[in-house]
């Protein structure tokens, strides 16, 4: 048995002799599959499907065998470092093609849920190339209805943070559109968005709003845009808190995949129980079983399943 199948089983056999249950994560570690419940996949992006700007093998594969028996899918993804559209053009030049629709990701959401709630003037803390994907949303350096934070890498400077500190003591709303802790870089693991939001929190004594994963509402949304229910829903990410434990809050199924950030130490003492763990997301036609058989080949002119 694998260190990681040992370090579950012995946690939750603990649970067991507290609970009287184990949870349903051991009949899933002797193989028992979710292709009864799946209807459609919710799939993590960074640490997922690519890694340090490469695709992770077999990921590609994965990808192509939901499209070929017409499965739905979205990739999910917090990325708020660029727009959809040099997301798209980066998967195209991995050779993975897809509909704009069938990219989720944090500004897109973080668009709707401002206009949704009167807001168009932000205090930005991400990157200007994200108004591409935030319609008429306004950054501004004065007077803002919320101090909207993301990935703004190596620009983010005491200053900005300060006056991000400051409107929000002035009343402005706090929006983030991530919160993860941190994320796989080039050179290793790299804080993210969340430690800067928890920032703020603290100095604020105020908590962010937060758009993306593991928002329930993001995970709704991403499920109601290709037409399947949550509970039908799996999502397969590396990130245990945001991926696995997001999905699972909104009623979702909850694969982890030992590749990206993943860490051992991480399932050893989390409360949060993956409904099945894969090496990488080259397992997943594994999850699908019997039904869903392989369909015919399309002709160049059909369009792909939703």
């Amino acid at each position: 048995m694998a260190p990681v199948e040992r370090a579950i089983r012995a946690r939750f056999e603990t649970r067991q002799r507290i609970n009287g249950s184990a949870g349903p994560i051991f009949a899933l570690l002797e193989g028992v599959g979710l292709s009864e419940r799946v209807g459609g996949f919710l799939i993590d992006l960074d640490g997922t499907v690519i890694e340090a700007g490469a695709l992770i093998p077999g990921a590609a594969e994965a990808l192509r065998v939901l499209i070929q028996k017409e499965i739905p899918f979205r990739i999910v993804t917090n990325t708020t470092s660029k727009p959809r559209s040099a997301i798209l053009a980066k998967l195209r030049a991995l050779g993975i093609e897809l509909r704009p629709e069938q990219l989720i990701t944090a500004p897109i959401i973080g668009r709707d849920y401002l206009l949704g709630e009167g807001i168009t003037r932000c205090f930005p803390l991400l990157r200007a190339s994200l108004l591409e994907d935030l319609g008429t949303i306004e950054f501004v350096e004065s007077s803002p209805q919320a101090v909207l934070v993301g990935d703004i890498g190596d620009d983010l400077t005491y200053a900005a943070l300060n006056r991000a500190f400051r409107f929000l003591l002035d009343g402005a709303a706090f929006i983030t559109l991530a919160r993860n802790r941190y994320f796989r870089g080039m050179d290793g693991l790299c804080l993210d968005v969340g430690s800067f939001v928890a920032a703020l929190e603290y100095a604020t004594q105020r908590e962010a709003v937060l758009i993306g994963k593991p928002a329930r509402a993001f995970f709704l949304a991403a499920c109601q845009s290709m037409g399947v229910p949550s509970e039908a829903t799996v999502v397969i990410g590396d990130d245990l808190e945001a991926d696995v434990g997001g999905g699972k809050a909104a009623g979702c199924m909850g694969v982890l995949v030992r590749t990206g950030k993943f860490q051992l130490a991480q399932i050893e003492k989390s409360e949060i129980s993956p409904d099945a763990i894969l090496d990488s997301l080259a397992g997943l036609p594994g999850l699908l079983g019997p039904r869903f058989p392989a369909r015919p080949e399309r002709s160049p002119n059909q369009k792909p399943g939703p």
